[in-house]
């Protein structure tokens, strides 16, 4: 529902369409704003994804909590481009300001959600550009829309707009933190226009970077001197993600171990020099992800049984809905579970390889994801070759996930790198020890015969060691049960996250303001 601009508490909000006289936005569902806490800031949160309107991995995930986890601290606001999910949701959007066009990137409109919970959502309201059946990135084919470069560069321009007050909405950001390739023309067009509002940019995946052919400088309006290697230049291209690092305040990454990880030439796909240059300045940290608090097996409505810390027969209840649903035989084996992103990042490659041996010391594996196609079909045909032992479901539904995660004995998440990663926690949490490769924020969540199974190496040999480690945990009842335990009760919560988030934001708008640092 999108309505026309009306004015009220200082900022413009909205009328209904068609001459009603009462305004539709519920004051009472606004955020209030603490007077008592005098570092409170004003941010603008600039993602491609919301989990509660639109999302295709963790970073929607990230960009419905993190907001929400800060609201006791700082006034935290979300901008996102008005697909047609987020435009067709039961939300009302008012129209609450325009903003200018800027060499190809065409004139749009600001619209205001303000969530039940009182997170006030900014769309940025353009249909020739979001309003386009598909994912946020491509159309149902799976095949990226060819103009995203104006896309998000207009996502990006739109933030510096209101960083500039340009949009007249009367809510200035004190800082903008910006999120991946999509987003990293905002701190770019900032730096730009000459700026002194500070920028943070998260890195939540190095590989996806946004690159561009150098001849679309004229439609994004970049100027002539940004094309060089210490600017957005990237191997005689364009790089939306290396601009969001080039000219942010800071750079944040989800996970310790990553952002150790992608200063090498490893991991750091073509930017670890960039990257490791950022380090020693003191401007690249890692700062983990948290889970929200709606993971907990007691309270969980997806689940067919609620279950609590040793209550492994409510778990079993569990695990005889998941293999009904994907067609598994009845078993007393193990239960794994992929819940991924069906994509060569994730090693299902190994999986794949390992899938026979799984299977011949009794385990079975229930599968759920989308992705490429070439790794959908090659899931399929698993199920194929192990009828009863091997499900698969392509798609994804959060029910589904949830009671996979709830019914499971171990996640299988052989990632041949891993910024963060959400599912190994969600499996904690619900009582399924991850199977996973030692690396990024896998290796900063999993107790590695604590709490689930680490591999060093990208290979069978060395997924293979750590699935057998996992078998002799599931002969022996107690010990299988005691490193539940501890998986469950670990504090994955976004209260890791948020201190250290609102420090560097105080911090950023402090150095901005030529004010001292403590």
């Amino acid at each position: 529902m999108i309505s026309a601009a009306a004015s009220i508490q200082g900022e413009r909000v909205s009328q209904p369409v068609g001459g009603s006289t009462s305004l539709v936005v519920d004051l009472n569902t606004v955020r209030p704003v603490s007077s008592h806490n005098p570092n409170r800031k004003k941010v603008l949160f600039v993602t491609s994804e919301f989990a509660d309107l639109v999302k295709t991995g963790g970073l929607g995930d990230v960009s419905a909590a993190l907001p929400r986890a800060m609201a006791h601290l700082h006034d935290v606001r979300v901008l996102i481009p008005g697909y047609p999910q987020v435009m067709e949701s039961d939300n009302p959007i008012h129209i609450i300001g325009e903003l200018g066009g800027h060499a190809a990137l065409p004139p749009c409109k600001i619209g205001r959600m303000d969530l039940k919970d009182g997170l006030v959502i900014y769309v940025l309201i353009c249909p020739e550009l979001y309003e386009r059946e598909g994912t946020p990135y491509g159309a149902n084919n799976g095949r990226d829309w060819p103009d995203n470069h104006i896309r998000f560069a207009r996502l990006g321009l739109a933030a510096a707009d209101m960083a500039a007050n340009l949009a007249q909405i009367h809510w200035c950001p004190d800082l903008v933190h910006a999120h991946d390739w999509p987003a990293g023309l905002a701190p770019a067009y900032m730096h730009w226009r000459g700026s002194r509002t500070p920028t943070l940019f998260t890195i939540h995946n190095l590989a996806y970077q946004g690159v561009v052919s150098l001849g679309c400088t004229p439609e994004l309006g970049i100027p002539p001197h940004a094309l060089q290697q210490e600017g957005m230049e990237f191997y005689g291209k364009m790089s939306f993600l290396k601009a969001g690092m080039a000219y942010s305040s800071h750079i944040t990454t989800v996970s310790a171990t990553y952002a150790q990880e992608i200063t090498t030439p490893e991991f750091g796909c073509g930017l670890d020099g960039f990257l490791a240059s950022k380090t020693q300045q003191g401007l690249l940290s890692g700062i983990p992800n948290g889970i929200e608090d709606s993971w907990e097996t007691s309270t969980d409505p997806h689940l067919t049984h609620n279950f609590n810390v040793g209550d492994w027969e409510g778990k079993a209840i569990n695990a005889a809905q998941v293999r009904e649903l994907f067609g598994l035989n009845e078993s007393t084996g193990p239960l794994f579970a992929v819940v991924s992103r069906l994509v060569f990042q994730k090693g299902l490659d190994l999986t794949e390889a390992v899938a026979s041996f799984i299977v011949e010391q009794g385990g079975q594996i229930a599968i759920i994801g989308r992705g490429e196609p070439e790794e959908e079909n090659a899931m399929r045909e698993l199920a194929l070759r192990f009828p009863g032992q091997i499900g698969v479901r392509i798609g994804f539904n959060e029910t589904d996930a949830r009671r996979m995660f709830a019914g499971s004995d171990f996640l299988l998440m052989p990632s041949r790198y891993e910024p963060c990663g959400l599912s190994q926690m969600y499996a904690q949490r619900f009582g399924s020890l991850p199977v996973a490769r030692n690396t990024g924020g896998l290796a900063d969540t999993i107790e590695n015969g604590v709490t689930g199974f680490l591999f060093n190496e990208s290979t069978v040999d060395s997924y293979k060691e750590a699935l057998s480690r996992a078998f002799k945990v599931f002969a022996f009842p107690d010990l299988l049960n005691a490193m539940r335990c501890r998986a469950m009760t670990r504090p994955f919560n976004w209260s890791q996250a948020v201190e250290p988030y609102a420090e560097l934001y105080e911090q950023l708008v402090a150095k901005a303001l030529g004010k001292s640092v403590k």
